[in-house]
């Protein structure tokens, strides 16, 4: 399974990526806006929004990539360790 997460903190890269790997997930992590996101973002299963620390232009870009591909889209308003094992629990489950 393949997980996008947009937004989250700089420091929480690394261990965004980690907590993915131990659910077998492959993860991709943007924290900033890039001028190509939505070529980037690829066809994932999953795209996980933390709204707390995102954009409204990521968040656009990020649903309109989600529509494209049929990926499903999870809101989450905080960007910690505990809500992204949660929701990766209930996606992978």
């Amino acid at each position: 399974m393949s997980v996008v997460i947009i937004g989250g903190h700089d420091r929480m890269v690394c261990q965004y990526k980690k907590i993915c790997k131990q659910f077998n997930c492959k993860a991709k992590v943007f924290t900033q806006m890039s001028a190509s996101l939505g070529k980037q973002i690829g066809s994932p299963d999953v795209i996980v929004l933390f709204t707390n620390t995102v954009s409204h232009k990521m968040v656009r870009c990020a649903v309109e990539e989600a529509e494209r591909c049929n990926a499903d889209v999870i809101r989450c308003h905080t960007s910690s360790k505990n809500a992204l094992e949660e929701i990766l629990g209930n996606v992978c489950a």
